[in-house]
């Protein structure tokens, strides 16, 4: 076996195709934007690469063929709760099924991390943002959402023998909308009926035209509801709009949704169309012609998925019911103007009850599990799980 580095162009497609040649006989795989992955390893794309650094290797067998690949790094911003050691990165993992040619790319990640001062190193993770290429994907092998791993299921094997351990589960939770047997549990229409009939409430869909008053509404949300937590760091009211913006070609805006008392935003819920369900018929390119094609298809209808991306309420209001008040009234318009039939919740750590409740106070079902591993350089050290957020 013969262990590279990619520094050259030639190497970067070898990168990229590895991963088609491990997935393509699956129907359920859907190829991912060259341009995406290509995005986290270009430091004028990837903010990550302020505080930290990263290698890539493709491996071949004797004869030449590809049969895996792997990218190792350190940030140093990245750090879970309760850690006291210093822990790297692994991800983009791909492999044949073969243990000894696992373990290659595996070592070499370790060497690696190990000569930066690294003491462990989780994975398969992404170099920036928890929301793309996070976790391996051990359960629930159907289409997968947008900029989310995908692999065969024998790679649990590869990390499991190997002597990773599973860190953090990663649960995706999935249920009907669009039916007129498709309904929420009964408390939350009970809890709507609390405020339908008082006028300090209301509960709307973002409008285009007015992109930056929701950019605020949604500032004001977040940072109240989420800055606080793990991983999270407080929102100007320019980056959300810059993050709203970016959505723009893709933004539907019957699934962003406010609720407000005296006019003072309290609740969000915020919702994008499953673009995979577009990505799988344009075969990894965004050209011309791609983009030509994905316009097409997004007037064609064809998105019957839609997937949650961030829910939150502010401290004063959670326990209220006024999340129930406003997914009920999104439900009334999701129902009658669009054509979705389904709705998947993006992961959430099983290291966070609150989340978790929330989904299952839905009524929804898991759908997917993907898996964070860790794997401690010092074989004799206790292990711990990541600890549970309260």
């Amino acid at each position: 076996m013969t262990l590279s580095t990619v520094d050259d162009s030639q190497k970067e497609v070898d990168f990229l195709a590895v991963h088609t040649l491990m997935n393509q006989d699956n129907p359920n795989w859907i190829r991912p934007l060259d341009k995406d992955v290509a995005a986290v390893f270009d430091p004028k794309q990837n903010k990550a690469f302020r505080q930290g650094e990263l290698i890539r290797w493709i491996l071949r067998n004797d004869a030449g063929q590809l049969i895996g690949r792997l990218a190792a790094f350190v940030n140093k911003r990245y750090k879970s709760k309760g850690d006291t050691i210093k822990v790297g990165g692994i991800g983009f993992f791909e492999c044949i099924d073969d243990q000894e040619a696992a373990n290659y790319l595996f070592d070499a990640a370790k060497k690696w991390l190990a000569e930066r001062g690294m003491e462990a190193m989780d994975g398969p993770i992404n170099f920036g943002e928890r929301d793309k290429w996070w976790g391996l994907l051990v359960s629930g092998f159907d289409p997968p959402l947008y900029n989310m791993n995908y692999n065969p299921p024998y790679y649990q094997k590869l990390f499991d023998t190997y002597g990773f351990q599973n860190f953090y589960n990663q649960i995706c939770f999935r249920m009907p909308v669009a039916t007129e047997s498709a309904q929420l549990q009964p408390k939350f229409y009970n809890a709507h009926q609390k405020f339908i009939d008082d006028p300090t409430y209301k509960a709307v869909h973002l409008t285009k035209s007015d992109m930056r008053k929701y950019a605020t509404d949604f500032c004001t949300v977040y940072n109240a509801a989420w800055s606080t937590h793990e991983g999270n760091k407080e929102m100007s009211v320019d980056q959300a709009y810059s993050l709203l913006k970016s959505m723009g070609p893709i933004l539907d805006e019957n699934l962003i949704w406010f609720a407000y008392h005296n006019d003072q935003p309290v609740a969000m819920w915020i919702n994008l169309p499953d673009l995979n369900q577009l990505m799988r018929h344009l075969n990894g390119q965004f050209n011309w012609w791609a983009k030509l094609k994905f316009v097409v298809l997004k007037q064609l209808g064809i998105c019957t998925r839609f997937v949650g991306l961030v829910f939150g309420v502010t401290p004063d209001y959670q326990g209220t019911g006024i999340d129930y008040y406003m997914i009920v009234e999104a439900e009334k318009v999701i129902k009658a103007k669009t054509k979705y039939t389904d709705f998947e919740m993006q992961w959430q750590g099983d290291f966070n009850p609150k989340i978790l409740n929330i989904s299952r106070n839905l009524g929804a079902e898991p759908s997917r599990t993907l898996v964070t591993y860790r794997y401690l350089f010092d074989r004799s050290a206790p292990f711990h799980r990541h600890p549970i957020l309260h």
